[in-house]
């Protein structure tokens, strides 16, 4: 899977509405004109998912938090992250819609480009797999099912009837394992360092783990992505179980101690893994 972050695009953390389970994923497209400039130029492909958001941003009628969907795929076989894993989408036709699938959009239209390459339905699959990990369940539709639309046009729906094979030759690379955060290491760090002297690390490596997704959400300066987990790193963890995606906890359930349930939705968005 070649994924391209949120981080990577330049943007914040979404604050699109928590929804960590849906009934699967819809197909959708762009419904306008798309350049056929993507299919050799994947810096194109990037400009378009950003002019998308702005767009969908800038729309008042339809007050949308983010970007409409939780990936694009591009021609080249990249997965574009949108809200992401565990946000409702906006795109599905109306909010009952919207909370039972979530939703990925190739970057084809109505005119120009409008066949999807292999490499973008191998990139949609690998949008529903990742999705399916994290609460989606087994059904693929398009737009269209359910809601009156043409969406996701003509072949990109066809694909979606057969079942959205993943297509030939598009399983180029083997996900790599994800790193490991033990649980109670960064806790006793979090309750050891900051009374430590200047610059104390308990575990290092896996406190910069914390440190580099807290900070990749806004909430952690670079100075202090050290593997220590002082007092900043405390104050932005407590801001992060604050947050609606860590959890919106509160009184002394919001004290910069992680717990199983915040670090793991943490984990979740910035790629590591959870262990006791």
């Amino acid at each position: 899977m070649k994924l391209v972050t949120r981080a990577e695009l330049g943007w914040p953390a979404s604050a699109a509405p928590t929804q960590t389970s849906t009934k699967g994923v819809k197909v959708h497209y762009e419904g306008t004109a798309v350049s056929t400039t993507l299919l050799t130029e994947h810096a194109a492909c990037i400009a378009e998912w950003k002019a998308i958001r702005k767009s969908h941003l800038a729309n008042t009628k339809e007050n949308y938090s983010d970007v409409a969907y939780n990936y694009a795929a591009c021609p080249h076989g990249y997965l574009l992250e949108g809200r992401g894993i565990g946000k409702r989408t906006g795109a599905n036709g109306n909010q009952a819609l919207n909370q039972a699938h979530y939703a990925i959009v190739g970057l084809v239209g109505s005119e120009g480009l409008t066949q999807p390459t292999d490499a973008m339905l191998g990139a949609i699959r690998d949008g529903i797999e990742l999705l399916r990990k994290h609460g989606a369940g087994t059904e693929i539709k398009g737009h269209r099912d359910g809601y009156a639309t043409s969406c996701p046009g003509g072949p990109l729906y066809a694909w979606v009837q057969k079942g959205a094979p993943r297509p030939a030759g598009t399983v180029t690379e083997t996900t790599p394992a994800k790193p490991k955060v033990s649980l109670a290491r960064v806790v006793a760090a979090a309750r050891k360092d900051p009374a430590a002297a200047q610059g104390h690390t308990t575990y290092k490596a896996e406190v910069l783990l914390v440190e580099q997704a807290l900070k990749a959400e806004g909430l952690l300066g670079a100075a202090y992505v050290d593997g220590s987990f002082g007092t900043k790193t405390i104050d932005a963890y407590a801001r992060w179980q604050r947050s609606p995606a860590g959890g919106g906890y509160t009184g002394a359930a919001a004290d910069g101690i992680p717990g199983s349930a915040s670090l793991k939705r943490l984990a979740a968005r910035h790629g590591f893994a959870v262990t006791a």
